[in-house]
């Protein structure tokens, strides 16, 4: 998947070691470290990112998530389980951000 934000793809020219490094804990961790499914791992990421306000992950989660076969209800329904933990303000903001990339 090619970047979608120029901020990563700075980081990763200006500090190529600490990028190389930071993958390979994300890929252990994401493919190696339990029995989740794919789409499950990326929907749990998507709730944690939204619920952590974090909208540059968050898009990045949703795109992962949806080359992984999750749909846009199965989406939507993580983003709804965010209201109930972490308030009605948290889930907007991550629709908003879901919405945004939508028809992208």
């Amino acid at each position: 998947m090619e970047d979608i934000h120029e901020i990563f793809t700075q980081f990763k020219s200006e500090f190529p070691q600490v990028y190389a490094k930071h993958e390979r804990l994300g890929r252990e961790i994401h493919e190696n470290s339990g029995s989740l499914p794919e789409k499950l791992r990326w929907l749990i990421k998507i709730a944690i990112s939204g619920a952590r306000n974090h909208e540059r992950a968050l898009e990045t989660h949703v795109r992962k998530a949806r080359a992984a076969g999750a749909t846009d209800e199965e989406i939507k329904h993580t983003l709804l389980l965010l209201i109930s933990t972490t308030g009605f303000p948290c889930f907007m903001k991550a629709y908003s951000v879901f919405k945004s990339i939508r028809s992208s």
